[in-house]
């Protein structure tokens, strides 16, 4: 349980930028009636003069662009590339190459994507809102293809060249950071974007309870994910990782008070992983120095993982009738133990349930049960066979049966493992010499 990880949103990290990746630019930018206020207006950048004169030029590119939104991306791609290739019109070459840059995104070709937008960004004939916006989609480009070095320098580039702040930039900034493992830097990049909005992305705060874990400062971590809890108390997203942050810190207690609760109001519907979870943690407090009651706990440990079987959710698997097993032998349920260890042996690829099956049958003095289970595990390839013969000889001793008992110490013998063991039981038998 000390290394169980974070629980992120899947592509947490990646997806804070996509809510923020501009639609494609289309070449309305030239109309004469166009009135909407400049988004960078106080850009260092002098605009250019647009060079798109010939109808069928803007009509290829708007139909180009259409299709690009739409999904036709192979009949965009035949209407794109020609204005790439022979267009006269800069503007026209630029926004073709934007525009099949996004279809190379989209089919993660993304080192094709940053080609075209840098060929794009160098023609550099379009207005600043256009070229600005390349510019930041070249940067979130970056970031999806593990560039993460350029991706801060093209938005450092963006910021100032555009005369523009955003919270989104921040935050592509702390992700880009983060992957460095440049902790202070992402921290305080997230921490601007947060402080930019009244409506910060609940992103934002996973990504910074990352920092400061990743960074040692698991305290921090738990208190934003304790907080996100409270914020968020139905979101599986903000459950997780205040139970992964408490399992980190061994905060058992907390992380066994997460699970029971939401167990019991049913607001966050328990995955496989955390009714597994639950039972280990009931399996903790069994084994721990100041156990209350280890057979309560073990109890408790088996009925999570039955509760989660009936509901479907917990898989009928050999691992979790072993470890359904295991409780057991935690409480001393060798009856229980060994139920449920046999179940685990039909699915099993070794003899290792039919082994602890059969020790859980001579805890309990069933010799005759313990036997042929023992005998099944050894057939069955069990890895640490000495030991399973050990076991049967504990058994053939249980039943009076010593000469059997002595032919299983002597294959014990054989074992490295145990060879030390059952030389001295055969001398303490005194057999074999």
């Amino acid at each position: 349980m000390k290394n169980a990880s974070l629980k992120m949103l899947a592509g947490a990290a990646v997806a804070l930028m996509l809510a923020s990746t501009p639609a494609l630019a289309n070449d309305n930018s030239s109309s004469s009636d166009q009135k909407t206020a400049p988004q960078y207006p106080n850009a260092t950048r002098e605009e250019p003069k647009l060079d798109l004169k010939e109808k069928k030029d803007q009509e290829a590119l708007n139909q180009g662009i259409a299709d690009v939104e739409a999904k036709n991306y192979d009949k965009a791609k035949s209407e794109l590339q020609p204005l790439v290739d022979s267009s006269k019109s800069k503007y026209a070459q630029a926004m073709a190459l934007q525009a099949l840059a996004r279809i190379d995104a989209l089919n993660n070709n993304m080192a094709g994507g940053i080609d075209k937008l840098q060929k794009s960004l160098a023609i550099g004939v379009m207005p600043n809102d256009t070229y600005f916006q390349l510019q930041y989609e070249l940067a979130t480009f970056y970031l999806l293809n593990s560039q993460y070095q350029q991706a801060i320098d093209t938005t450092e580039a963006w910021r100032k060249e555009g005369k523009k702040e955003t919270p989104d930039s921040y935050a592509l900034e702390g992700e880009a950071y983060y992957r460095l493992q440049k902790y202070p830097e992402s921290i305080a990049a997230i921490q601007k974007a947060q402080g930019m909005t009244q409506t910060p992305d609940p992103r934002w705060n996973q990504l910074l309870m990352m920092d400061y874990n990743d960074s040692g400062q698991k305290d921090k971590a738990a208190a934003i994910a304790k907080q996100s809890m409270s914020a968020s108390p139905t979101d599986p997203t903000s459950f997780q990782n205040a139970l992964s942050l408490d399992i980190q810190s061994q905060n058992y207690a907390d992380a066994l008070k997460l699970l029971e609760q939401a167990k019991a109001d049913g607001k966050i519907p328990l995955t496989e992983a955390d009714y597994v979870t639950l039972a280990k943690l009931y399996m903790n407090d069994a084994q721990s120095d100041n156990a209350k009651d280890p057979e309560a706990d073990s109890t408790k440990a088996i009925a999570a993982l039955k509760d989660g079987m009936a509901k479907g959710v917990v898989k009928p698997t050999t691992e979790n009738y072993v470890l359904m097993g295991d409780a057991g032998m935690v409480g001393q349920d060798y009856s229980a133990a060994a139920a449920a260890y046999k179940q685990a042996i039909p699915t099993a690829t070794d003899g290792e349930p039919a082994y602890k099956a059969g020790v859980a049958y001579l805890m309990a003095s069933d010799y005759n049960s313990a036997k042929p289970l023992l005998q099944q595990a050894i057939s069955k390839g069990y890895k640490h066979k000495g030991k399973a013969y050990m076991a049967l000889a504990q058994a053939d001793i249980g039943l009076k049966d010593k000469p059997a008992a002595a032919d299983a110490v002597m294959e014990a013998q054989k074992d490295p493992e145990t060879a030390a063991q059952a030389k001295k039981w055969l001398k303490d038998a005194n057999i074999g010499g």
